[in-house]
């Protein structure tokens, strides 16, 4: 059993007999009170986000997961298909499971799958991601002295904001955690 103090962003729980994952944690101490730990959880099943509150003290069951390397492969709609690495069994979820790590899925990117009591429960994206930017305005040589910013769409479709020097064509590494552009790749 674990002190609700304790739980932290990314950790897996037992509540109520489903198994949800801590997306948001917040530890509010109110004055002469007990503190209270606020939390929104993604249910593995469904995807739908819940908050839910407890006292500093409150006991919750730990829920262990296994963490398994995958392939992404494709995304058909709503739902994204992978290949377990070990297994070559395909796992298929919906974008609700994967939340915002889908803006950053290019196909062969491998990762990992975290799965519980056969439950798959999230996926964990690498650190960075290299990606191509499919479409941006050119810099001008002007403006290269200063360190402003500009929006760049990928190809994965979500739009960043890259340095002035990032030209159409050109592979970038993205921050999966923050969505910020690290460095230009090669």
């Amino acid at each position: 059993m674990l002190d609700a103090g304790e739980l932290r962003k990314g950790a897996a729980i037992e509540l109520d007999g489903q198994i949800y994952q801590v997306v948001e944690y917040q530890h509010v101490k109110m004055q002469q009170r007990q503190p209270v730990v606020k939390l929104k959880l993604r249910d593995a099943r469904s995807g739908n986000i819940t908050e839910r509150n407890f006292q500093s003290g409150d006991k919750i069951t730990p829920a262990f997961l296994e963490h398994r390397p995958a392939q992404y492969l494709y995304n058909d709609g709503d739902l994204y298909y992978f290949m377990d690495n070990e297994s070559y069994e395909q796992i298929m979820l919906t974008s609700a499971q994967i939340g915002r790590g889908a803006d950053y899925l290019k196909e062969g990117l491998v990762l990992e799958i975290l799965t519980c009591k056969g439950d798959t429960v999230a996926v964990e994206l690498p650190n960075s991601v290299e990606l191509q930017v499919r479409e941006t305005e050119p810099g001008f040589k002007g403006d290269r002295a200063t360190a402003g910013t500009k929006s760049a769409t990928l190809e994965t479709g979500v739009t960043i904001q890259v340095p002035l020097f990032i030209n159409t064509g050109d592979i970038i590494r993205v921050n999966t955690r923050t969505g910020e552009y690290q460095e230009k790749a090669g």
